[in-house]
């Protein structure tokens, strides 16, 4: 497996551009952490370890849509490596719980992950989305809800978030990534107090 990061990837220009730091005690925004050493696309950061970075979905489905991929350019989930493996699955659950304290109870999500462009895959280097959602009873619709029509496809098209995607706004991405970073240390706190 190479470790090399494809120069053609945006996840990659990402995942070099930023130092990894304790996600227990996340950077202030005005932090050198959460400013690119290179040049990267518009990013707003979330988790950076050795090993993973979660980051603003910058044409999200709704409010803290969120990636998470390994650092090391994987195309596909059947590229990766062990250690990367199990680092994603262990901050999966932590950026699940902190979507929900930011957004606040009632929030749904979808986790999601493409492999291939026949499957939906945009960007060739592996990633989960985290999709936060409301539920169909609380009135909102983040990225589509299942009550645009009835039956089987109506619900189907809820799940896979079709419709506009707008472009994140840079300062609400920013806010939004702030008060995420801050959760995912909260969670991680309260998770090591209990071990």
């Amino acid at each position: 497996m190479s470790e090399q990061p494809d120069p053609s990837c945006p996840f990659c220009a990402i995942a070099s551009s930023y130092a990894p730091y304790p996600p227990t005690s996340p950077p202030p925004a005005t932090s050198p952490h959460l400013s690119p050493t290179v040049t990267s696309p518009q990013t707003h950061l979330i988790l950076s370890t050795p090993h993973v970075v979660s980051f603003l979905d910058i044409l999200p489905l709704a409010p803290a849509h969120l990636l998470l991929c390994p650092r090391a350019h994987r195309p596909k989930l059947t590229d990766v490596a062990g250690d990367e493996a199990a680092e994603m699955g262990r901050y999966l659950p932590v950026l699940s719980r902190a979507v929900v304290e930011v957004l606040g109870e009632g929030t749904d999500w979808n986790v999601v992950q493409n492999n291939g462009v026949g499957a939906g895959q945009v960007v060739g280097h592996v990633h989960f989305h985290v999709i936060p959602r409301r539920s169909a009873s609380s009135g909102e619709g983040w990225g589509g809800s299942g009550s645009e029509g009835e039956g089987r496809f109506a619900k189907s098209f809820a799940m896979f978030g079709k419709g506009a995607r707008e472009e994140l706004d840079d300062d609400e991405g920013r806010e939004m990534a702030a008060r995420l970073r801050e959760a995912v240390a909260e969670v991680l706190r309260r998770d090591n107090s209990k071990l």
